[in-house]
């Protein structure tokens, strides 16, 4: 049961990220029907640049422990920031030329991989002086919080946790109960008839990308919080992702939540049974898209964004 619990623990931690950048990939899967293959990137970006900001303010400065939520806020709020900025750049960049001339679905797809390897190529170019990208050590992340049959959880799982449902939460409300939300729902079940009822269909589209950006910035973040971070840090996260948005269902925003936790679950508990072994953990995040598309295509919850609410 020790073992259980701190498979499941490290599982809803993994977990947790992967739903926050697959949120990305199905809201713009959502207004778009296509695949946003650079928001891997935007992942790493927000790593990226909340690593520049909490570094900047701590450096190798003890600081008291009253200045910790704020050091930590500030880092989230510049990786979301910087998620969304990239985001934003994206669609304005590689998307909405191509979606006013009535391009083929193919050339966004090209689009969207030339510029996933565009980013990672200038985070190399521009932050590969950082010899050892992990953030400086201003709290101490392997602190106990409580313990669980004899599970020990850390601290750093817990604010990963509890961090992500709650940004999951708000854009959950978000999109089922304002202004903003309804437009997106809108131009997701019919964006002819959206713009119709007089919805701004550019700008709602430049939003949802600017909000999935936010949420995987701010999963850079924790994660580089966690873990080791580089400039090709966003492939291997961002394909499972996209394997729990497909998971979920593609284009469902609960769908995309509940897969991304499922997956990451999946992913330590099999490893850890003694006739598979870990070096086997990311081939289930595939072997499950596998099954699901031959299952159950259109996923756990279905596709449709305007059902997600």
């Amino acid at each position: 049961m020790q073992d259980f619990m701190l498979n499941l623990f490290s599982g809803l931690t993994r977990g947790s990220m992967y739903a926050l950048i697959a949120l990305g990939y199905t809201l713009v899967y959502g207004v778009l029907q296509l695949i946003n293959f650079a928001h891997s990137e935007v992942f790493m970006s927000g790593a990226f640049a909340s690593f520049i900001v909490v570094n900047a303010l701590v450096g190798e400065n003890q600081i008291p422990g009253w200045v910790v939520p704020l050091i930590f806020l500030a880092g989230l709020l510049s990786g979301g920031l910087a998620g969304a900025s990239v985001a934003w750049g994206l669609e304005r960049i590689a998307y909405r030329a191509l979606r006013r001339r009535g391009a083929p679905k193919l050339a966004f797809l090209i689009s969207a991989i030339g510029m996933s390897f565009l980013l990672s190529a200038l985070a190399g170019k521009l932050f590969n002086r950082y010899t050892n990208n992990q953030f400086p050590d201003y709290f101490n992340k392997d602190a106990v919080v409580f313990t669980v049959f004899g599970a020990e959880i850390r601290l750093i799982q817990v604010i990963i946790i509890f961090g992500a449902i709650i940004m999951m939460v708000f854009l959950d409300r978000l999109v089922s109960g304002t202004k903003l939300g309804k437009s997106i729902r809108g131009v997701a079940e019919d964006a002819p008839t959206a713009a119709l009822m007089g919805i701004n269909i550019d700008k709602t589209i430049s939003r949802t990308f600017v909000i999935g950006g936010a949420l995987g910035g701010a999963a850079g973040f924790l994660y580089g919080t966690a873990f080791v971070f580089s400039n090709t840090m966003g492939f291997l996260p961002g394909v499972k992702a996209f394997a729990a948005a497909v998971l979920g269902g593609i284009g469902n925003i609960r769908g995309a939540m509940i897969g991304g936790l499922l997956l990451g679950i999946i992913e330590v508990l099999i490893p850890a049974l003694p006739f598979i072994g870990t070096k086997w953990t990311d081939v289930v995040a595939f072997v499950v898209l596998v099954m699901v598309l031959v299952l159950r295509p259109t996923g756990i919850l279905g596709e449709k964004l305007g059902r997600a609410a």
